[in-house]
């Protein structure tokens, strides 16, 4: 596989998620400018572990398996980017368009850090495991805790947004393999 094949993965995988972050702005808003970033931290959170878990157990009373957790960690990642940026809300402040246009500038960013990171990296994310994908989710999770615990005030750490891109990135890598083994 080649660097041209991975731009062209994320590119659809990033589609995909758009088009659901679209269909949800439609039935229920922009209902999640009111989340705190403590709440939206822990949304993430529930949405790692569950991934962990159905990968642990290999059993699902739900019904819907790791990829769409993976799909909703990429879309709560952009949502989180828009929050650092916008901040909290009490009452929805935001159209769809702002909130598509928003979504669309957040998510070529974390592409643009893919391409960067992958460079460097020499695509080293097709040799691992999904499961490190969901570990290393979480460990950026509990980085994030940290943070917002401390208030921001950090010695030498990336602050949260750059967290929040790993997620988006960890995610989409983890979407992409899981749909190489469905195919």
């Amino acid at each position: 596989m080649n660097m041209l094949n991975t731009e062209e993965q994320f590119k659809d995988i990033m589609k995909e998620c758009r088009s659901l972050f679209e269909k949800k702005l439609h039935d229920y808003g922009a209902s999640w400018r009111i989340l705190r970033p403590s709440s939206l931290t822990d949304q993430l959170f529930i949405k790692a572990k569950r991934i962990r878990s159905l990968e642990i157990t290999g059993s699902s009373l739900v019904g819907e398996g790791i990829r769409p957790e993976f799909i909703a960690l990429i879309n709560y990642g952009i949502i989180g980017l828009i929050q650092l940026e916008k901040d909290f809300v009490d009452s929805v402040d935001m159209d769809a368009a702002e909130a598509l246009a928003l979504y669309d500038r957040h998510a070529k960013e974390s592409y643009e850090l893919m391409l960067k990171k992958n460079h460097d990296y020499g695509e080293a994310w097709r040799d691992m495991r999904v499961s490190s994908y969901t570990d290393l989710i979480l460990t950026k999770i509990e980085r994030i805790k940290e943070i917002e615990n401390l208030n921001g005030n950090t010695l030498v750490s990336e602050g949260i947004d750059a967290n929040y891109m790993d997620i988006i990135n960890y995610a989409v890598f983890g979407a992409i393999k899981l749909k190489e083994q469905q195919d």
